[in-house]
């Protein structure tokens, strides 16, 4: 069946005449054939000999047939055309974005014309030129960084002029102004064939619109008119992008503005709350730590006050490192200043820093809340003052009954017990008494006292003596000036076998220093209740004052206790059990654990001279038991067993235990 159709086939091409001829030219219109096929009809109707009539007829034929050809292509591509117009026409409408817009622009120039490229560049007014804002098949950095000026260029002709301008080689096109940095940029890129539309709007020109192929290319007039029509509807599309940036940019601000106007109400409000909160508690004669607690819950935040030596008022204690800094920083710069995580804020009177606020909990702090912090400085340092003013008149006060008590206090001492207890202070519970004076008192080089060195004892003096109050302020403790010294009583807090009077003495001495500003010696005597004990705990801290300064040791804190020997010397008690147990402790616990002998062979050791071979014959042993217990002794009393100075307090701990004993 198949051979005899194309036999039939066949058979109607060799017939005379036009018939076959034409309706293959009806079949390549149908079909949509290429424009060389209509040709070959022709050239197939010569090699089969045809009559010259039948080609004639032919040849009009084919003639006819690529006019209709032609228009039919011209139909077709102008429907595409208007299909991708109404298309991007819709893009652009939906699109809201800027970006998204000329992105859009640039994707369907390059789609419409079919080049290898397409572009866009916008004016920039602040320069006065255009600058490339997007590109689509672009591969050149530098071309797709391009500015030009009015007039140079293609770009910057069509910019200049409001006109379209297309060119099929513009490398080589002298209608145009070559720059450098253009022309470097087209040939980075390889471009040829350029055509540039202009996006007008009210007879402005807001931008160029660009499509270029690497070869070149003759642009004809429908492709022109083609992309003008597409840089119109672009231009319309680009302001409405623009007015609604605007627009939401301007709500955005109105927003923002609405927001801040908020903001600043919700902060006046919580203000005038704070200031009314802070002022009712003064007004109510509050504390530090009532002030601490409302400020906290107006910040929502951790609040710790630190008087002026760092310790804590109110709240827990603050973050030790670098706090002083900050402090210091606060002070300088009169605000509160952030620490970390933290914020700190100098609490001032004047140029006298009384202490420092810590707020924790809130590392962003806006203005107000800020002004309310340092608000609370303020009150906290008006607070402070009022304090330090009672608390100096009371000190005053109780100061004239600790110069009378350590003055006479055996001429009343019911009556100075029955003041104290007027006065806050029971001179019947035992209290700590504590001597301290500059630990460089100054004296002349020859002995004799001039006018000029007493009036820098008594400074000093009386400087220290501030500084006591200060160190006793918020406690129950009193301080007074008595002789060339200030004296401190205070009470003792101290646990059963504990040195308390050690420990007072030593913190005195360097809380002391601090506050005064120079090294400040301080001795005390051992608990004590009642007027006369006092009084002779008063002249035991005395001793140890000048005991310390006799040894070299001028700016430390002791107990008479803590002095060893010297403070069974000194000391009123003559705590000879007590010095025995300090010195002797280790090894009286040892022998009584173990039933060794290490107290005897040291007392044997010292008695014979440091000899081990007198000592191991006085003890009846080898004498290499007598180096392994001395050995055991070092490992319990220290190394410096044997020096000079712990030697004698050993022997005179070993006598007075044996007399003990005895």
């Amino acid at each position: 069946m198949n051979d005899l159709a194309a036999n039939d086939r066949a058979a109607n091409d060799l017939q005379p005449g036009s018939a076959p001829a034409l309706r293959k030219l009806l079949d390549l219109l149908a079909s949509g054939a290429a424009t060389e096929d209509f040709t070959d009809v022709l050239a197939e109707a010569r090699r089969r000999g045809a009559p010259p009539a039948v080609l004639d007829e032919i040849d009009e034929a084919t003639w006819q047939a690529l006019r209709v050809h032609r228009t039919l292509r011209q139909h077709r591509r102008r429907e595409a055309e208007l299909t991708a117009l109404f298309d991007t026409a819709g893009d652009l409408a939906a699109s809201r974005d800027l970006d998204t817009v000329l992105q859009a622009i640039v994707r369907r120039a390059r789609m419409l014309l079919g080049t290898d490229t397409a572009y866009l560049t916008l004016p920039d007014e602040a320069a006065g030129d255009t600058y490339m804002r997007v590109t689509d098949g672009s591969v050149s950095v530098l071309f797709q960084t391009l500015r030009l000026s009015l007039g140079d260029g293609l770009g910057g002709l069509v910019a200049q002029t409001a006109r379209p301008y297309a060119s099929p080689d513009y490398r080589a096109d002298d209608r145009f102004h070559h720059t450098g940095t253009i022309d470097a940029g087209v040939l980075d890129e390889g471009l040829v064939a350029i055509i540039g539309v202009p996006l007008l709007l009210g007879g402005r020109v807001i931008g160029v619109l660009f499509a270029a192929d690497r070869s070149p290319r003759t642009f004809s007039p429908d492709e022109v008119a083609l992309l003008c029509t597409l840089a119109a509807h672009a231009a319309i599309a680009l302001d409405t992008a623009k007015s609604l940036a605007d627009t939401r940019a301007a709500l955005a601000e109105l927003n923002t503005a609405n927001a801040l106007i908020r903001a600043h109400s919700d902060a006046v409000q919580r203000a005038e709350q704070g200031h009314d909160r802070l002022t009712d508690l003064v007004l109510r004669g509050a504390e530090v730590p009532d002030v601490a607690a409302a400020v906290a819950a107006l910040l929502g935040g951790g609040i710790t006050v630190l008087d002026a030596e760092g310790e804590p008022l109110a709240g827990r204690s603050g973050p030790g490192a670098g706090l002083a800094e900050a402090a210091a920083a606060s002070r300088a710069e009169g605000r509160s200043v952030p620490h970390g995580d933290a914020w700190v804020c100098a609490v001032l009177a004047g140029q006298e820093q009384l202490g420092t606020l810590v707020l924790r909990g809130r590392p962003d702090l806006d203005d107000a809340d800020r002004r309310l912090f340092e608000r609370a400085g303020v009150v906290t340092a008006l607070l402070l003052l009022l304090r330090r003013s009672v608390a100096e008149t009371e000190n005053r006060v109780r100061g004239e009954l600790l110069t009378d008590l350590l003055t006479a206090p055996d001429r009343d001492p019911a009556g100075l017990t029955a003041r104290g207890r007027r006065l806050g202070v029971d001179l019947g519970r035992p209290h700590l008494v504590l001597v301290a004076e500059p630990a460089e008192p100054a004296e002349p080089a020859g002995g004799t006292t001039t006018a000029g060195t007493a009036s820098t004892a008594a400074g000093d003096r009386s400087r220290l003596a501030g500084a006591a109050g200060r160190y006793l302020f918020g406690s129950r403790g009193i301080s007074a000036e008595h002789g060339e010294a200030v004296v401190l009583l205070v009470p003792d807090g101290a646990d059963e076998g504990g040195d308390a009077a050690l420990r007072a003495a030593e913190q005195a001495a360097e809380r002391l220093a601090r506050l005064a500003g120079f090294p400040v010696t301080v001795g005390a005597g051992r608990p004590a209740a009642g007027p006369v004990a006092l009084a002779a705990a008063h002249a035991e801290g005395l001793r140890c004052v000048r005991a310390l300064r006799v040894l070299g040791r001028a700016g430390d804190g002791a107990s008479a206790r803590a002095l060893g020997f010297l403070g069974v010397l000194l000391g009123d008690g003559h705590d000879v059990d007590g010095f025995v147990r300090a010195t002797l402790g280790p090894l009286l616990d040892y022998d009584g654990r173990r039933g060794t002998e290490l107290v005897r062979t040291l007392r044997a050791y010292f008695d014979c001279g440091g000899s081990l071979t007198r000592a191991k014959d006085e003890l009846h042993v080898h004498v290499n038991t007598v180096v392994q217990r001395l050995d055991r002794v070092e490992v319990l009393l220290g190394r410096d067993w044997n020096h000079p100075e712990r030697s004698l307090e050993l022997q005179l701990a070993l006598r007075l235990q044996l007399l003990s004993d005895t």
